[in-house]
């Protein structure tokens, strides 16, 4: 299985710790949260990783270079950002074989099981699926409301008024079907742009499992409290 895992973000909201080094080189527990999704990766048995940078390219590629943990990684290098979805529109050839891949945000810091993640969808057939969790502050994140059948039935990024604390956690499976709904303009993101064009065609996997979005300072902190390790 092939994954993307998105890298690209500027990390403003963590200066100084980003002045010198991209967001997903931060330590976790003395581990880069590079290496903790790629070791996640391989322990998920996914083969291939494609990786976009766009602040301190270098430094990824070195760390890459010394660090792959048995998981192929391909690099894809981004001088002007494309959003999320522009991505994947961008390396749409790279998975034109796959009938499923794995999207992940490299600022999230978790321990999913992504076999049970699996399973769910595979037994669905969505044209996507994505894991949700509960959510103090659901202004700040991709809601969702989803039916008894897990469909999910609107999916708003940021609402002024959430419907409620379901939130996307940043882990999900693409497919063909999600790819053709990416809008030509860039950039284009996936929370904004391509899943709500996706509702009622998607399901939700609610997680209990560890979930932190690595964006701010205090989210840092409380991850190097917090962190159970992946087990």
């Amino acid at each position: 299985m092939k994954a993307f895992l998105l890298a690209a973000g500027n990390g403003t909201r963590m200066r100084p710790l980003t002045e010198t080094n991209p967001k997903c080189l931060l330590p976790i527990a003395g581990v880069p949260l590079l290496g903790i999704w790629l070791e996640l990766c391989r322990r998920h048995g996914i083969e291939e990783v494609l990786i976009n940078v766009h602040a301190h390219p270098d430094a990824i590629l070195e760390y890459v270079a010394k660090n792959e943990k048995g998981v192929r990684v391909r690099i894809f290098e981004e001088p002007t950002l494309l959003g999320s979805a522009g991505t994947l529109a961008a390396n749409r050839e790279w998975v034109s074989k796959e009938s499923l891949f794995w999207i992940f945000y490299a600022d999230g810091l978790t321990n999913i099981n992504l076999r049970e993640l699996l399973d769910f969808h595979l037994a669905r057939q969505p044209a996507a699926t994505l894991a949700v969790c509960r959510v103090p502050d659901p202004s700040r994140c991709g809601i969702v409301t989803r039916d008894e059948n897990c469909v999910v039935k609107e999916f708003v990024e940021k609402p002024a008024t959430p419907s409620s604390n379901l939130a996307f956690s940043g882990v999900l499976i693409g497919t063909q079907e999600l790819l053709d709904a990416i809008p030509n303009c860039r950039p284009a993101d996936i929370g904004f742009d391509v899943l709500p064009r996706l509702v009622g065609r998607m399901s939700a996997h609610e997680t209990s499992d560890y979930l932190l979005d690595i964006g701010t300072a205090q989210n840092y902190k409380e991850a190097q409290d917090t962190w159970p390790g992946l087990g």
